[in-house]
Order: structure tokens, then C-alpha cells, then sequence
């Protein structure tokens, strides 16, 4: 139960912290170079991207259901 929280919370905060990344790079980081203009953008999407990621499995993980398949213990591989 904790865990899942704390996924949520983590996941929460690096998509909010690549949107201000991104909001930086655009509005206040005039003064760069195009090149890092671009990789810093890159990066604040890639953050905000890996948290849209995340935020998909969670929301098509299961609960509480427990493992079934071939892997599971007691079944033979």
C-alpha cells in the first residue's frame, strides 16, 4: 500500500519537475545556445515521457491479484 504511494508520488514528481524543466529551457534559457536549448528540452520530455510511461503501467497493473503464468512458483518451467 505504501509502495504504491510512493510510486505515484515519485512518478507525480519527476513529471512535474520535466514540465518546469521544460517551461525553463523555453522562457528563461534565451540566452543559450540552440544545441543546448534542444538537449535540455530533449531532457524535460524525456522526463515528462518516462512519467506518462509509469503512469500507464499503473494504471493497468492489478491490485491484489496474484501471479499466475509458466513462472509462478510451483509450476514447472
Amino acid at each position: 500500500m505504501w509502495q504504491r504511494g510512493l510510486n505515484w508520488a515519485a512518478i507525480a514528481l519527476v513529471g512535474g519537475f520535466g514540465f518546469l524543466w521544460l517551461g525553463v529551457v523555453v522562457f528563461a534559457a534565451v540566452d543559450s545556445t540552440a544545441v543546448a536549448r534542444l538537449a535540455q528540452g530533449a531532457f524535460g520530455i524525456i522526463l515528462m515521457s518516462w512519467a506518462l510511461h509509469k503512469t500507464a503501467l499503473m494504471l493497468r497493473r492489478p491490485r491484489d491479484t496474484p501471479a499466475t503464468g509458466p513462472h509462478h512458483a510451483g509450476t514447472p518451467l
